[in-house]
């Protein structure tokens, strides 16, 4: 069985090995895994955003024909950690925000669960609760760390003295809205205790990682993780939100502890992931950026104000970027936080990222104003030789080529800088430009088995795939990594029977998947040559990555924008983005990725937008009816290109991640586009008529 050819499978257009199923309908996703005698839950939720529940009647829920069981915090098991309080679910009577699970009802349908659950009569014992936001609260604080373990604050130089010094600032506040994760599969589990009585737990759950869920449950529930097992072979999406497990998990898990022998299924419903699936937190952005009249930076600093929820601390990185975009001697970065009566917040698609390249690029667009000086130029004069901050060279850094390969594909030299002066019929149109960047993570733990089956070799990794293209994409890098044509090649994914892998997150699923497949390829080469007999295996593990460098993915995102003379209607005619995101492992899961992240920058920028009553700490706008999301009508052309881009450092295919960078700057690039149509600077996302119509009366004298 000799094959040792050249890799050619990496970087092919190869097809979805997991599009038929999809499209045919055969993919099992977690609420439709085939159980038998099923029972099914629906929560009840509290209606109030602190306090306390002093009696819950379940009499008439109970007597309904159907209803099997009502959990209450009297009859829920207890979990032997509360550690997480997020998944301390009906472990006490108190009320942390509104929208939290306080009961859950059993029955025999998922129609009779739901009426049930509408019978159960609660009474509280209320209390005032703060829900609102604002960067002039006297009680924000500062973390001890913000998400993936950065620093809360960083100061290089002296930004005030900068400041007074420079010959051009711009000093100005800019929001992002809270915006919530809406996937297309709500979030879904089915439990089942053995029935034997064995005290084994499968479930099968709508996660971005298998192994961390089947970690979070062991600890909730005090047990080893070799009993359970956690399938999950199929995700309708998660961006970020199936990341970590939510309480969903939790109360399956309860529920089925309480019908022994029999699964229990759940699946959020829209309104339910708007208090029970984490969210992005809104920000409050003050960005101050300093420069000579040529347009060096001379100082840059961002303060972020965000919230968190009074029972989870949870600490987007929003000013993370600012540390390392662009060159300065003087840099201030800083967070606080208000812990509110809300929900929990979490990951969203390039959590700290995506936000935090809002502020600052849109004061970026200002100071070229300011200057007088292109917005590409700009940016190409403020290129770092090396990172600012820790001062490591770039493994590689393609933000000046994406710049000025998007400006000429978007017609960009063209462009007259002056705002308001194109018109199309009725529509003032403009251009506008913003950045990208988003880090290279390889996590620390993973590991592949390769093994020869008949005329076939499998790679079996606990995996997941979001609808990123995991089911394509490593048999591309397990066959190169072999010498065997793709085609010989199997995988098999999403399930803890399969050996550790990390989470799908932080871009870094192929980078870390990826290295721990050819790692157990060269295992597999090593011991049996090229005539492995059958079932011969090897397994390989993710090896630490090299500190000795900055890794970095980067973009230039370009966009054309209309805006109604008489409306201030804004609609987005092109979107075009340029990457530098290392080897490219499937072009057409790739132009997927980007695209699909672009469009969800597009939906921040002129959409999404969570509405939150402070008076009753409600999301208002809680479906799709009231929160809008992006569709084909709100963009005529979309393109996504990259640079050829082979990074040796990151991994041994030269890979980095995708799956966030193309909604990095998208909401940026929108704004300042919006600015050049009709020369109204919104800084506060989404990008609404009522935002622009003002500033276009006081243009036009109206």
């Amino acid at each position: 069985m000799t094959f040792l050819s050249e890799p050619d499978a990496i970087g092919r257009d190869l097809p979805r090995r997991d599009g038929p199923a999809k499209v045919l309908g055969t993919a099992t996703y977690a609420y439709e895994t085939p159980l038998g005698n099923a029972v099914y839950l629906c929560p009840v939720q509290a209606t109030i955003a602190r306090g306390r529940v002093t009696e819950l009647d379940t009499a008439a829920a109970e007597a309904l024909d159907g209803v099997v069981a009502v959990l209450t915090p009297r009859t829920a098991e207890r979990l032997a950690s509360t550690e997480d309080r997020e998944l301390a679910a009906l472990q006490d009577a108190e009320v942390a925000f509104r929208g939290q699970v306080i009961a859950v009802v059993l029955a025999e349908s998922s129609e009779v669960a739901r009426h049930g659950a509408a019978l159960v009569r609660i009474d509280y014992a209320q209390e005032a609760h703060d829900a609102e936001l604002r960067a002039d609260r006297d009680d924000l604080y500062a973390p001890d760390k913000v998400n993936a373990g950065h620093p809360t604050d960083t100061a290089e130089g002296d930004v005030d003295a900068a400041m007074a010094a420079a010959e051009v600032t711009v000093e100005q506040t800019y929001t992002t809205a809270m915006t919530h994760n809406n996937p297309m599969e709500p979030h879904a589990t089915a439990a089942l205790w053995d029935p034997a009585g064995q005290g084994f737990l499968t479930l099968w759950d709508s996660t971005q990682g298998v192994h961390p869920t089947r970690t979070t449950v062991a600890k909730v529930f005090g047990l080893g993780e070799e009993q359970i097992r956690v399938v999950c072979p199929y995700v309708g999406g998660g961006f970020g939100s199936k990341g970590q497990p939510h309480v969903n998990v939790v109360l399956a898990v309860l529920a089925a502890r309480a019908v022994p022998g029999r699964p229990v299924r759940l699946a959020l419903t829209r309104q339910q992931m708007f208090s029970l699936a984490g969210y992005r937190t809104p920000t409050i952005q003050r960005c101050r950026l300093g420069a000579d009249r040529g347009g060096t930076l001379t100082a840059v600093a961002i303060d972020v104000v965000e919230q968190t929820s009074r029972i989870k601390e949870f600490a987007e990185q929003t000013g993370v970027p600012a540390r390392m975009m662009y060159a300065s001697p003087n840099r201030k970065t800083t967070h606080r936080l208000a812990a509110l009566d809300v929900p929990v917040p979490s990951w969203m698609r390039a959590p700290g990222e995506c936000p935090g390249m809002f502020g600052p690029e849109v004061a970026m667009d200002e100071l070229a104003e300011r200057l007088g000086m292109d917005p590409v130029e700009l940016r190409i004069r403020n290129e770092p030789d090396v990172e600012p901050g820790s001062g490591k060279p770039f493994s590689s850094r393609g933000l000046v080529g994406c710049l000025r390969q998007g400006a000429e594909r978007f017609g960009w030299p063209a462009r007259d800088p002056r705002p308001g002066v194109r018109r199309h019929g009725d529509w003032l149109v403009g251009t506008g430009v913003a950045a990208s960047t988003y880090p290279v993570h390889r996590m620390s733990e993973s590991t592949a088995v390769i093994r020869r089956e008949g005329d076939r070799y499998v790679t079996e990794i606990g995996a997941a795939d979001l609808g990123t293209g995991t089911w394509t994409t490593l048999p591309q890098i397990a066959a190169d990594a072999l010498g065997v044509p793709v085609d010989l090649v199997d995988v098999r994914i999403g399930d803890t029977a399969y050996p550790m892998a990390s989470v799908a997150g932080g871009s870094s699923g192929m980078t870390t998947w990826g290295s721990a497949v050819v790692e157990a390829a060269r295992a597999f080469r090593d011991r049996y040559g090229t005539e492995p007999p059958d079932r011969a295996e090897a397994s390989g593990s993710v090896g630490p990555a090299d500190d000795r460098y900055a890794m970095h993915a980067f973009g230039a995102q370009f966009a054309e924008a209309h805006v109604h003379v008489d409306t201030g209607e804004v609609r987005v005619r092109r979107l075009l983005g340029v990457f530098a995101a290392g080897r490219i492992i499937n072009p057409r899961t790739a132009r997927s990725q980007f695209i699909g992240g672009m469009t969800m920058g597009l939906s921040m920028a002129l959409h999404e937008n969570s509405v939150l009553d402070p008076r009753t700490g409600h999301v208002v706008n809680h479906d799709f009816a009231g929160y809008h999301i992006a569709a084909n009508a709100d963009v005529e052309e979309i393109e996504a290109h990259w640079l050829p881009e082979h990074d040796p450092h990151v991994n041994a295919m030269g890979s980095k991640g995708i799956g966030e960078i193309g909604i990095v700057g998208t909401a940026a690039a929108v704004s300042n586009a919006v600015w050049h149509a009709c020369g109204v600077r919104v800084r506060d996302l989404p990008i609404t008529l009522e935002k622009v119509l003002p500033g276009l009366g006081e243009r036009s004298g109206l």
